[in-house]
Protein backbone atom coordinates (compact mmCIF):
# COMPACT_ATOMS: atom_id res chain seq x y z
CA UNK A 1 0.00 0.00 0.00
CA UNK A 2 1.42 3.18 -1.17
CA UNK A 3 1.00 6.72 1.07
CA UNK A 4 -0.16 10.00 -0.19
CA UNK A 5 3.51 11.37 0.22
CA UNK A 6 4.52 15.28 0.77
CA UNK A 7 7.96 16.42 -1.41
CA UNK A 8 8.91 19.72 -0.84
CA UNK A 9 12.55 21.36 -1.73
CA UNK A 10 14.83 21.41 1.75
CA UNK A 11 17.25 23.62 1.02
CA UNK A 12 19.90 23.90 -2.35
CA UNK A 13 20.97 20.26 -2.00
CA UNK A 14 18.17 18.35 -0.26
CA UNK A 15 14.64 17.17 -0.67
CA UNK A 16 12.09 16.70 2.38
CA UNK A 17 9.96 13.71 1.88
CA UNK A 18 6.99 13.28 4.62
CA UNK A 19 4.57 10.76 5.50
CA UNK A 20 1.73 11.18 7.49
CA UNK A 21 2.16 12.22 10.53
CA UNK A 22 1.89 9.13 12.51
CA UNK A 23 4.50 6.98 14.81
CA UNK A 24 3.44 3.52 12.88
CA UNK A 25 5.82 0.49 11.89
CA UNK A 26 3.90 0.10 8.73
CA UNK A 27 4.93 3.80 7.84
CA UNK A 28 8.36 2.91 9.13
CA UNK A 29 8.77 0.00 7.19
CA UNK A 30 7.43 2.32 3.66
CA UNK A 31 10.03 5.02 4.77
CA UNK A 32 12.73 2.54 5.22
CA UNK A 33 11.81 0.56 1.37
CA UNK A 34 11.85 4.09 -0.10
CA UNK A 35 15.40 5.17 1.44
CA UNK A 36 16.69 1.59 -0.20
CA UNK A 37 15.04 2.25 -3.29
CA UNK A 38 17.08 5.74 -3.48
CA UNK A 39 20.13 4.49 -1.95
CA UNK A 40 20.30 2.06 -4.99
CA UNK A 41 19.44 4.04 -7.80
CA UNK A 42 20.87 7.19 -6.64
CA UNK A 43 24.37 5.85 -5.31
CA UNK A 44 26.70 7.92 -6.62
CA UNK A 45 24.57 11.48 -6.53
CA UNK A 46 23.98 10.81 -2.76
CA UNK A 47 25.71 12.26 0.56
CA UNK A 48 22.83 10.66 2.75
CA UNK A 49 19.73 9.77 3.26
CA UNK A 50 18.47 10.73 6.97
CA UNK A 51 15.26 9.11 8.05
CA UNK A 52 12.90 10.04 11.30
CA UNK A 53 9.59 8.84 12.24
CA UNK A 54 7.74 10.09 9.15
CA UNK A 55 10.07 11.44 6.89
CA UNK A 56 12.78 11.19 5.00
CA UNK A 57 15.69 14.08 3.94
CA UNK A 58 17.19 13.40 0.88
CA UNK A 59 21.06 15.09 0.38
CA UNK A 60 22.04 15.20 -2.54
CA UNK A 61 26.16 15.95 -3.76
CA UNK A 62 25.02 18.86 -6.36
CA UNK A 63 22.78 21.89 -6.30
CA UNK A 64 19.12 21.15 -7.66
CA UNK A 65 18.56 23.16 -10.40
CA UNK A 66 14.85 21.44 -11.56
CA UNK A 67 13.19 20.79 -8.38
CA UNK A 68 10.20 19.65 -10.46
CA UNK A 69 12.21 16.96 -12.25
CA UNK A 70 13.39 15.91 -8.93
CA UNK A 71 10.06 15.25 -7.65
CA UNK A 72 8.81 13.64 -10.95
CA UNK A 73 11.56 11.69 -10.34
CA UNK A 74 10.70 10.27 -6.65
CA UNK A 75 7.61 9.83 -7.03
CA UNK A 76 7.83 7.92 -10.24
CA UNK A 77 10.78 5.98 -7.63
CA UNK A 78 8.30 5.35 -5.09
CA UNK A 79 5.89 3.78 -6.91
CA UNK A 80 8.35 1.33 -8.57
CA UNK A 81 8.00 -2.28 -6.80
CA UNK A 82 10.17 -2.35 -3.70
CA UNK A 83 13.73 -4.04 -3.99
CA UNK A 84 15.80 -5.68 -2.51
CA UNK A 85 14.49 -4.83 1.72
CA UNK A 86 14.74 -7.41 3.31
CA UNK A 87 11.43 -8.34 5.87
CA UNK A 88 13.65 -9.84 8.14
CA UNK A 89 14.82 -8.25 11.92
CA UNK A 90 17.50 -7.74 14.29
CA UNK A 91 16.81 -8.14 17.81
CA UNK A 92 19.77 -6.93 19.85
CA UNK A 93 19.24 -7.44 23.89
CA UNK A 94 20.12 -5.05 25.90
CA UNK A 95 21.32 -5.35 29.64
CA UNK A 96 20.08 -2.37 32.70
CA UNK A 97 20.81 -2.49 35.55
CA UNK A 98 17.11 -0.84 37.67
CA UNK A 99 18.94 -0.28 40.84
CA UNK A 100 18.57 2.71 42.90
CA UNK A 101 21.61 4.15 42.73
CA UNK A 102 21.36 3.98 38.62
CA UNK A 103 17.64 5.12 38.04
CA UNK A 104 17.21 8.62 40.09
CA UNK A 105 13.57 8.50 39.05
CA UNK A 106 12.51 4.99 39.73
CA UNK A 107 11.17 5.42 42.99
CA UNK A 108 8.92 9.00 41.99
CA UNK A 109 7.74 7.07 39.01
CA UNK A 110 6.61 4.04 40.55
CA UNK A 111 4.55 6.36 43.07
CA UNK A 112 3.14 8.64 39.71
CA UNK A 113 1.88 5.45 38.20
CA UNK A 114 0.87 3.57 41.23
CA UNK A 115 2.96 0.32 40.29
CA UNK A 116 5.88 -1.31 42.23
CA UNK A 117 9.22 -1.65 41.01
CA UNK A 118 9.13 -4.97 39.82
CA UNK A 119 5.82 -4.09 37.79
CA UNK A 120 7.91 -1.13 36.43
CA UNK A 121 10.88 -3.32 35.50
CA UNK A 122 8.51 -6.16 34.15
CA UNK A 123 6.76 -3.94 31.90
CA UNK A 124 10.14 -2.26 30.90
CA UNK A 125 11.39 -5.33 29.96
CA UNK A 126 8.62 -7.20 28.20
CA UNK A 127 8.05 -5.61 24.71
CA UNK A 128 9.98 -5.95 21.23
CA UNK A 129 10.75 -2.61 20.78
CA UNK A 130 11.37 -1.13 17.53
CA UNK A 131 13.90 1.47 16.49
CA UNK A 132 12.41 4.25 14.63
CA UNK A 133 15.35 6.45 14.28
CA UNK A 134 18.69 7.68 15.89
CA UNK A 135 18.87 11.36 16.78
CA UNK A 136 19.12 14.32 19.27
CA UNK A 137 22.28 12.76 20.47
CA UNK A 138 24.55 10.48 18.33
CA UNK A 139 23.28 7.06 18.78
CA UNK A 140 20.18 8.20 20.88
CA UNK A 141 17.93 4.93 20.06
CA UNK A 142 13.74 6.06 19.38
CA UNK A 143 12.24 3.17 20.48
CA UNK A 144 8.75 2.43 19.62
CA UNK A 145 6.64 -0.04 21.91
CA UNK A 146 6.20 1.51 25.63
CA UNK A 147 3.61 -0.23 27.39
CA UNK A 148 0.75 2.36 27.88
CA UNK A 149 1.03 1.87 31.88
CA UNK A 150 4.38 3.41 31.72
CA UNK A 151 3.57 6.72 29.65
CA UNK A 152 4.43 9.77 31.50
CA UNK A 153 5.42 13.07 30.66
CA UNK A 154 8.94 14.45 29.94
CA UNK A 155 9.66 16.69 33.67
CA UNK A 156 8.87 20.08 33.23
CA UNK A 157 12.59 21.05 34.45
CA UNK A 158 14.77 18.89 32.59
CA UNK A 159 17.89 17.52 33.82
CA UNK A 160 20.75 18.90 33.18
CA UNK A 161 23.51 16.34 34.07
CA UNK A 162 21.88 13.09 32.96
CA UNK A 163 24.62 10.08 32.79
CA UNK A 164 25.94 7.95 29.54
CA UNK A 165 23.98 4.89 29.93
CA UNK A 166 21.26 6.33 31.21
CA UNK A 167 17.56 4.40 30.45
CA UNK A 168 14.63 6.60 30.58
CA UNK A 169 10.92 6.79 29.55
CA UNK A 170 9.38 10.38 28.45
CA UNK A 171 5.98 10.82 26.83
CA UNK A 172 4.97 7.30 25.04
CA UNK A 173 8.64 6.50 24.41
CA UNK A 174 12.02 4.95 26.06
CA UNK A 175 15.47 4.88 25.10
CA UNK A 176 19.04 5.36 26.32
CA UNK A 177 21.31 8.07 26.57
CA UNK A 178 24.58 7.35 24.71
CA UNK A 179 26.43 10.15 26.38
CA UNK A 180 26.34 12.99 29.20
CA UNK A 181 23.92 14.82 28.56
CA UNK A 182 20.75 17.66 29.61
CA UNK A 183 17.31 15.83 29.32
CA UNK A 184 13.72 15.57 30.25
CA UNK A 185 13.17 12.26 30.49
CA UNK A 186 12.63 10.08 33.48
CA UNK A 187 15.37 7.68 34.87
CA UNK A 188 14.75 4.37 35.70
CA UNK A 189 17.98 2.77 35.45
CA UNK A 190 21.61 2.21 32.92
CA UNK A 191 22.66 0.01 30.45
CA UNK A 192 26.77 -0.40 30.64
CA UNK A 193 26.24 -0.82 26.87
CA UNK A 194 28.25 1.14 24.37
CA UNK A 195 25.89 2.58 21.88
CA UNK A 196 28.18 5.42 20.22
CA UNK A 197 31.80 5.09 18.81
CA UNK A 198 33.19 7.60 16.13
CA UNK A 199 36.28 4.82 15.85
CA UNK A 200 33.79 2.79 14.92
CA UNK A 201 32.71 1.79 11.21
CA UNK A 202 29.74 2.33 11.81
CA UNK A 203 29.74 4.23 14.87
CA UNK A 204 26.38 2.99 15.53
CA UNK A 205 25.59 -1.12 15.47
CA UNK A 206 21.68 -0.21 16.09
CA UNK A 207 19.83 1.41 13.11
CA UNK A 208 16.35 1.77 12.38
CA UNK A 209 14.03 -0.96 11.57
CA UNK A 210 16.09 -3.16 13.86
CA UNK A 211 14.48 -4.52 17.47
CA UNK A 212 15.82 -4.37 20.96
CA UNK A 213 15.18 -6.13 23.74
CA UNK A 214 15.72 -5.33 27.39
CA UNK A 215 16.74 -7.60 29.94
CA UNK A 216 17.46 -6.94 33.73
CA UNK A 217 20.57 -7.05 35.29
CA UNK A 218 21.89 -7.10 38.71
CA UNK A 219 24.43 -4.29 40.13
CA UNK A 220 27.27 -6.57 41.06
CA UNK A 221 26.28 -8.22 36.53
CA UNK A 222 26.34 -4.52 35.91
CA UNK A 223 29.83 -4.01 36.93
CA UNK A 224 31.26 -7.27 35.36
CA UNK A 225 29.49 -6.83 32.10
CA UNK A 226 31.18 -2.74 32.43
CA UNK A 227 34.72 -4.29 32.82
CA UNK A 228 33.96 -7.03 30.26
CA UNK A 229 33.67 -4.19 27.48
CA UNK A 230 36.54 -2.40 28.58
CA UNK A 231 38.40 -5.21 28.05
CA UNK A 232 36.81 -6.05 24.38
CA UNK A 233 35.03 -9.39 26.28
CA UNK A 234 31.42 -8.79 25.83
CA UNK A 235 29.66 -9.65 23.01
CA UNK A 236 26.17 -8.33 23.07
CA UNK A 237 23.59 -10.96 22.34
CA UNK A 238 21.60 -10.26 18.50
CA UNK A 239 19.18 -12.80 17.02
CA UNK A 240 18.45 -12.43 13.61
CA UNK A 241 14.42 -13.41 12.86
CA UNK A 242 12.77 -14.11 9.46
CA UNK A 243 9.78 -12.42 9.43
Amino acid sequence: MGYKLRFSQYNASSVLVEWPPLIDENILNDVLSFKNKIEKINIKCLVEVVTAYNSLLIIYNFTIDDINNVFKDLKALYLEKSIGLSKGSKVIKIPVCYDADFGEDLMHFSKVKKISKSELIELHTAPLYTVFFLGFLPGFLYLGGLNRALHLNRKTTPNLNIKKGSVAIGGKQTGIYPQDSPGGWHIIGNSPIELFNPNDNPPSFINAGDQVKFYAISKPEYVEIQAEIQNSKFNIETLFVND
